[in-house]
């Protein structure tokens, strides 16, 4: 059966990896990003019913409107996937300006609150779907220099096994580490050595059929990519 799954974070890394995949599948996708330019590239491959906006996700404002298109076009998602999400520039935590430590939050933590705020309640009155946050390694452990990113991850565990308890039966909140992934993301923190990770390819491979085998049976379990 054809699902509709929302993707935010779509026009590249994995979001854009799991664009593909999905589609490959059958799935209609519908996604938002920052970046016009690869969004049309985006669209380009992937044609209506397939639907790309360019959003900012920390505006509570454009979520709303890009939310109210998708549900008048398309209708109410089955999946949710909550991907979105910058990291800052390696230092040290007191070297990290208020300027970039506010941008990372905005998107990485408020992004996610918007798109839910707004996303859920026609989910509820249906009855069902499922909603993905994609936390990280680093929601889960830390390492120096990437301090305001590991707290964004570990909030993301914490804010979504809460939305767990909150949810009716039939629908599913989770927190989903997806690995290791040779990203712009992973570059900007390993430098060369992120060359040595899977791509965005070869994980999306793994990633979209281990996402749709996801249920309610899951809710509030904080799960990984295998």
């Amino acid at each position: 059966m054809s699902r509709l799954i929302l993707i935010t974070g779509v026009s590249k890394g994995l979001g854009r990896a799991m664009a593909m995949g999905f589609a490959k599948e059958g799935h209609t996708v519908v996604g938002c990003g920052r970046d016009s330019t690869a969004l049309s590239a985006l669209g380009e491959a992937l044609a209506p019913p397939h639907d790309f906006q360019a959003v900012d996700i920390s505006i509570n404002g454009a979520v709303s409107d890009w939310i109210e298109h998708v549900l008048a076009q398309h209708g109410t998602p089955d999946l949710v996937l909550n991907n979105a999400a910058i990291i800052n520039a390696n230092a040290p935590l007191w070297e990290v300006s208020a300027s970039e430590f506010d941008r990372v939050i905005d998107i990485n933590i408020k992004g996610v609150q918007n798109v839910i705020r707004h996303v859920i309640p026609p989910m509820i009155e249906r009855g069902s779907g499922i909603i993905v946050n994609f936390s990280s390694g680093w929601g889960r452990s830390t390492s120096p220099d990437v301090a305001p990113y590991c707290a964004t991850k570990w909030a993301m565990e914490g804010l979504t096994k809460a939305l767990a308890q909150e949810l009716p039966q039939g629908m599913a909140a989770i927190p989903l580490n997806p690995g290791v992934i040779n990203t712009d993301m992973l570059q900007s923190c390993f430098s060369s050595m992120a060359s040595q990770y899977q791509d965005t390819e070869a994980w999306a491979r793994k990633a979209v059929p281990f996402i749709l085998k996801l249920s309610p049976a899951d809710n509030g379990q904080s799960l990984s990519v295998p």
